[in-house]
């Protein structure tokens, strides 16, 4: 189940990678009321770039707190696709083209998979 929660967890940082950079793109930090702007958005990126890589290489090693941050990266998956779709339907035009939209449903889609997978390891 590891070397599952691995691989998902992998697909899963890699369609959250996009979305960020399409939220880069779609400056969401004025969509969400971000002080700072583009700036403080790419500081923001830093220490949550470290933490979910690192995460990644705990579910290699096969640690507790792989678990835990395959959940929260699950966590946030799922709460991207929630959120973008409630601005969506406040008004707001930003992530509604065919690829932000692919990449918000397959992050959601990968990461319940991953909550699935991870709450499996931690209770055997």
């Amino acid at each position: 189940m590891w070397d599952a929660l691995f691989w998902i967890y992998l697909v899963t940082l890699i369609f959250m990678t996009n979305h960020e950079i399409d939220s880069a793109y779609q400056k969401e930090w004025e969509l969400i009321g971000l002080p700072g702007g583009i700036n403080l958005f790419l500081l923001l990126h830093f220490p949550l770039l470290f933490v979910f890589l690192w995460g990644l290489v705990l579910v290699y090693q096969e640690r507790s707190a792989g678990l835990v941050l395959s959940l929260i990266l699950s966590l946030f998956g799922m709460a991207s696709l929630v959120i973008h779709s409630l601005f969506i339907k406040k008004g707001h035009r930003g992530f509604t083209s065919p690829m932000s939209q692919f990449i918000l449903w397959s992050t959601a889609l990968v990461s319940a998979v991953g909550a699935v997978v991870a709450i499996s390891i931690m209770l055997k």
